[in-house]
């Protein structure tokens, strides 16, 4: 049996008797239509645990000439498209797991050659005349006897730059590997390659220059097929008794434009499967990854961080990124790493970077523990506390816990209501489980500093608005949320509402809250 050379559709067969099936199969009309084209070389750049092996296996499962794939592909959205059956099955078709031969070696110079060897042996149990051992003349004469030309499918294509991150010597090697049997070769019909990282910039040139890139930063025509859409979600929530805004809170959020919804497709089937909300991130990549990059700190790292966490999106650079991992100059080249990795999302019509969903937060919170950011931690730790006063009116356990909670970092001094805010919305982490959190949301005559709206099964559970003075009054707090009508952010909503008011005394040094209670049981008069 070939694994390397013409590959049959045993894996593609795995997924597709799955129990949780999303077809993702139109990609495929995209990929036809640059096959043998200037633009057939293809870089897809996905976190981990987002499908790349399973778009892999079924892009082998398609195009390989070593298996007869309609059977499988006849019920699947690509069989409508009028290329479907021209390209179906129709190429020799090579097909590489690189961390499979890394993991086999562990260096470069093995990994090359064995990737060399494998697919000299596997042409020759099917061609025994061509005993050629130089992979470029081998391919040429296979093309020109059979007449088809190449695909080649390359997964976890990264895995030098991800493993070896220090050889630069290795990984130049590695880029020259594919360079010599990928680019300007008329025997490639389509080259698709796919691991995390974009390709591996030297200098301000990349030996792979001819690959188009599709990556988180910019997904353009693969955006529909990263993740799973919002449709698919709520068509998954519908038929498995899941609750979608559960489903959307802990993994969604890796949108790229405003209409645009991602979400991570390993944790919802986790989630259908389990029948459980958690978090499914940790059982792929350890914290560990992430606290290793918050612990650099670089200028200004720390405090984006703290910013993140409160809810709010930082504004980065994305161009000067190495594309490896452990070039790194600034801050901006750290996030935007982080970006690739999945631990955060990015904005491509802002530039700017948040943390996606409730399942990632939890890893910066986690990782922020780890890294000893006691201040930030301090914040976090009175959030259960905090919340269970704030739901029973107890004002004056809610001012003495964020008195606990001060915090005071290099660039966020405790001198400002945006200073205060950022405590607020750090110390209400746990509101996260239950409510919807909006920071700033437009409201009657204003914006109101904080809106929670109870969320999918947590009706039982008060809205709240909290409105932030510094310097001034709570019950002043309380006055500007009934006097500019912020409740009418909330229309439509029925239930309790709790209106908030907080303030930061520059006298005594302490805060104090007001807490009133407003009865809403048909649609918000207060």
């Amino acid at each position: 049996m070939s694994y390397c050379f013409n590959p049959n559709n045993e894996l593609f067969a795995t997924t597709l008797n799955s129990i949780i099936y999303i077809d993702k199969s139109m990609q495929l009309a995209f990929l036809n239509s640059v096959i043998q084209t200037q633009q057939k070389y293809i870089c897809v750049c996905r976190p981990r645990r987002f499908g790349k092996s399973i778009t892999a296996s079924m892009l082998a499962a398609y195009y390989s000439i070593g298996c007869d794939s309609s059977g499988m592909f006849n019920g699947l959205k690509i069989s409508e498209d009028p290329e479907y059956a021209k390209h179906l099955n129709q190429y020799n078709l090579i097909y590489l797991n690189m961390q499979d031969f890394l993991s086999e070696t562990n260096n470069v110079d093995g990994m090359i050659d064995l990737v060399t060897n494998d697919i000299c042996s596997e042409i020759e149990e099917h061609y025994p005349q061509y005993t050629e051992q130089r992979l470029i003349k081998l391919f040429r004469e296979i093309h020109k006897s059979s007449g088809k030309p190449f695909v080649f499918i390359i997964d976890e294509w990264d895995c030098v730059f991800r493993v070896l991150q220090s050889d630069k010597t290795g990984q130049k090697k590695y880029l020259d590997f594919l360079r010599l049997i990928l680019k300007d070769k008329e025997y490639v019909a389509l080259a698709y390659i796919t691991g995390i990282l974009p390709i591996r910039k030297f200098g301000i040139h990349s030996e792979l220059n001819m690959f188009n890139e599709f990556t988180m930063t910019g997904p353009r025509q693969m955006a529909p097929y990263v993740g799973f859409t919002q449709e698919e979600v709520e068509v998954l929530c519908k038929n498995n008794n899941m609750v979608y805004e559960e489903m959307s809170a802990w993994y969604d959020g890796y949108h790229y434009t405003d209409s645009a919804s991602v979400y991570n497709p390993n944790s919802v089937v986790m989630a259908i499967l389990s029948s459980c909300y958690n978090n499914y991130w940790n059982m792929s990549e350890s914290y560990e990854a992430l606290k290793v990059y918050i612990e650099m700190n670089f200028y200004g790292l720390k405090d984006s961080i703290i910013q993140l966490l409160a809810g709010d999106k930082v504004k980065i650079s994305v161009t000067g990124y190495s594309n490896d991992m452990v070039t790194f100059s600034s801050s901006d080249d750290i996030m935007t790493l982080l970006i690739h990795l999945g631990y955060l999302g990015y904005d491509t019509n802002t530039s700017e970077v948040f943390i996606p969903n409730k399942e990632i937060t939890d890893e910066f919170i986690t990782a922020v523990r780890g890294a000893g950011w006691n201040e930030v931690y301090d914040a976090l730790k009175i959030s259960n506390e905090l919340l269970q006063a704030t739901w029973s009116g107890d004002a004056k356990v809610v001012a003495g816990l964020f008195d606990s909670a001060h915090m005071d970092t290099s660039i966020f001094s405790y001198n400002s209501e945006n200073a205060l805010s950022y405590v607020v919305s750090l110390a209400y982490y746990s509101a996260r489980e239950f409510y919807t959190v909006t920071r700033e949301m437009p409201a009657g005559y204003g914006y109101a500093d904080l809106v929670f709206l109870p969320r999918g099964n947590h009706i039982d559970k008060p809205a709240m608005i909290i409105e932030l003075k510094w310097g001034q009054s709570a019950t002043g707090s309380i006055n500007q949320i009934i006097g500019k009508k912020y409740v009418r952010a909330l229309s439509g909503y029925k239930g309790n509402l709790l209106l908030v008011g907080i303030n930061y005394s520059k006298k005594t040094k302490c805060h104090e809250c007001v807490i009133k209670t407003v009865s809403c049981d048909h649609g918000l008069r207060a």
